[in-house]
């Protein structure tokens, strides 16, 4: 009976450490979510000239101290499948971080912005959850928000991770 309890538990250990470890992976990445800007300032419009979509953004950030990561490849997306894969070899320096951009412009490693090319708005301002993912398919990180509880002061910007 002891052989069988103690294989019982040690069973239950092992789900235990499997299980604990599965949530956090999407934690463990170098590369995590800062911040979104969902709701851009102003009245939303989607035009490409004289739209706002460029001032709704999403901020990555290398927080290792050591490596560099190239974000090409990465995929950012919404709860809907609304997707941008970096295309371009972007390099992000151990504390560096990136804006992602909506609109079209000039992607700049200098000036740390990368625009999505499409004048479509990605984030809902209501509410949305918002996903990092790895070129190999596993998740760097998720954050999910909603603008009642995660935004008091009303100005369209959450922060993840400071």
């Amino acid at each position: 009976m002891r052989h069988v309890l103690a294989a019982v538990s040690l069973a239950g250990a092992l789900a235990v450490s499997t299980a604990g470890p599965a949530q956090a992976t999407e934690y463990t990445s170098a590369l995590k979510l800062k911040g979104v800007q969902y709701d851009a300032p102003g009245a939303d419009s989607n035009r490409c000239s004289g739209g706002n979509t460029k001032d709704e953004y999403l901020t990555i950030k290398n927080y290792s101290r050591t490596a560099t990561v190239d974000l090409r490849g990465y995929v950012v997306k919404d709860a809907t499948g609304n997707k941008f894969t970096f295309p371009a070899s972007h390099r992000l320096e151990p504390g560096d971080h990136v804006k992602l951009r909506g609109g079209r412009g000039t992607d700049s490693d200098a000036g740390n912005v990368v625009y999505r090319q499409n004048c479509n708005f990605i984030w809902n301002n209501d509410k949305d959850t918002v996903y990092l993912v790895k070129p190999n398919g596993s998740r760097a990180d998720v954050h999910s928000y909603t603008k009642r509880a995660n935004d008091a002061d009303g100005n369209g910007y959450i922060n993840f991770h400071g």
